[in-house]
């Protein structure tokens, strides 16, 4: 089992390689929802383009890419962008704030299992929580 730089073991379902449990348990959780015709369609590690290439003295510059992920797609035509993050890098931070400028129609979501919180719940229910918890 290959680990990633954050201490994660790298998973294979269905010929797809992901870079966490967390993360291939949330993709179970989408294929169960799918087959339930809770959501219409879902796909896996898709890019958004947050900067063009461009030139500058003479060199060329890499066009920043985001790479969420899922994309799911609801019966309604909403489609959410889902992370499942343990932690929020900085890089992260700042492609977060890339991704919502230039795409505003689009909802970026952070999920996470938390088992003593009732299970997926997003980063923002998480820190509520958290909030709650340090309050008693």
């Amino acid at each position: 089992m290959k680990h990633t730089k954050y201490g994660s073991s790298k998973l294979t379902i269905n010929h797809i390689s992901f870079d966490s449990k967390a993360e291939a348990d949330y993709y179970l959780l989408l294929l169960a929802k799918q087959q339930a015709g809770e959501i219409k369609s879902f796909r896996t590690q898709p890019k958004y383009l947050l900067q063009e290439r461009f030139s500058k003295d003479g060199h060329t510059i890499r066009p920043i890419e985001y790479i969420a992920d899922f994309e799911i797609e609801y019966a309604d035509g909403r489609v959410e962008v889902v992370d499942v993050k343990g932690m929020e890098t900085e890089g992260f931070k700042i492609k977060r704030k890339l991704f919502d400028y230039r795409y505003p129609h689009l909802k970026l979501t952070r999920m996470r299992f938390v088992k003593k919180f009732g299970g997926w719940i997003t980063h923002e229910e998480w820190i509520k929580e958290k909030r709650k918890e340090e309050k008693k």
